[in-house]
């Protein structure tokens, strides 16, 4: 959740609807985000003209990391959340009912499988990341 998210109060409106879905939370914490940080995390936009903007943007407030687990995660976040510029994101979305503009979209999901793994080990150690089951999962996911 990024720093407007986390300025406006939507922490947990995020959260609820991650959960919701039947995700279960595995870490998260309340950082702020240092440039060396945010320069790795978003180092795929070196050079692009948005990049200062964007590292002075995530490294501007608190921002709340986390990591979720459950089937189909990747996509289940990303849907939940909506298109990554909100004026594109459905009704029902996260961007699509909270957000306006591209620069402050609230939320960031990692676009893959192996990038979220990536994601996940540069923002959590192994000791901050809790494996548990949820109670009733197979009312959720099939197996």
């Amino acid at each position: 959740i990024k720093p407007d998210g986390v300025q406006r109060g939507l922490i947990g409106t995020i959260i609820r609807r991650v959960e919701q879905r039947g995700l279960r939370m595995i870490g998260m914490k309340l950082i702020q985000v240092s440039r060396a940080l945010a320069e790795t995390h978003y180092s795929i936009h070196v050079g692009k003209p948005f990049y200062d903007n964007l590292i002075d943007y995530i490294t501007s407030a608190p921002v709340v990391a986390i990591a979720w687990q459950g089937n189909k995660a990747v996509g289940v976040v990303r849907q939940v959340l909506g298109a990554t510029d909100p004026t594109a994101a459905d009704p029902g979305t996260v961007r699509g009912d909270y957000a306006v503009d591209i620069g402050l979209n609230l939320t960031h999901g990692s676009d893959s499988v192996e990038n979220g793994k990536s994601e996940v080990n540069l923002w959590f150690t192994t000791d901050e990341l809790v494996d548990w089951e949820r109670v009733g999962e197979e009312w959720v996911f099939e197996t």
